[in-house]
């Protein structure tokens, strides 16, 4: 058992202020992936997307420190469809081209082969969990905010999540680690 503490009770206030936080993570999460997918980021669409997965990350990780989120009538009101992000997927497609592909076991714990991903398409899956959390969110929901972006943290975004920014770390460590080596300059 974790020595981690949880919060056995948490009050309207902590839940609000919770919620504006991870709010404001979700927005930076998806201003970040769009920008990518328009290519504003250039050349560095890899270390922005780290950088954006793993803000994301830790506002899952205070969602997951936090005791369950439970909506007052115990459902979710419903919202419409979520918006279509066909075009952010082929955007981030277009620019990870050579590293979009990639393999992770899935669940290192069930499972023991490796399965094929895209960056692209686990990136815009973590968008699509966050968007709908924040459209209850704008509608001045917050503990129905905090329960999907809860409840979808461990059914769905973090898994994709952590393993898209594993991915885009080996891909910056590979840039990194395997240089080649620099021929002296003689004088």
């Amino acid at each position: 058992m974790s020595d981690i503490p949880i919060q056995s009770t948490t009050s309207p206030e902590e839940w609000e202020i919770l919620a504006g936080r991870v709010a404001t993570h979700v927005r930076n999460y998806l201003s970040g992936l769009e920008g990518v997918a328009r290519g504003e980021a250039g050349s560095h669409a890899v270390p922005v997307l780290l950088l954006e997965v793993s803000q994301v990350i830790l506002a899952g990780a205070q969602l997951g420190a936090s005791t369950d989120v439970i909506p007052p009538d115990n459902w979710e009101p419903e919202l419409g469809p979520d918006p279509d992000l066909d075009d952010i997927r082929t955007g981030l497609a277009e620019r990870l081209t050579a590293v979009d592909d990639y393999v992770e076991v899935f669940d290192p714990v069930k499972d023991t082969e490796p399965t094929a991903y895209r960056l692209s398409d686990d990136l815009v899956d973590v968008a699509s969990d966050l968007i709908h959390g924040l459209r209850h969110y704008e509608k001045g929901r917050p503990l129905e905010a905090l329960w999907w972006w809860q409840y979808s943290y461990f059914n769905h975004w973090g898994n994709h999540a952590g393993a898209a920014q594993r991915a885009l770390y080996a891909v910056i460590a590979d840039a990194r680690l395997n240089v080649a080596e620099e021929t002296p300059v003689l004088r």
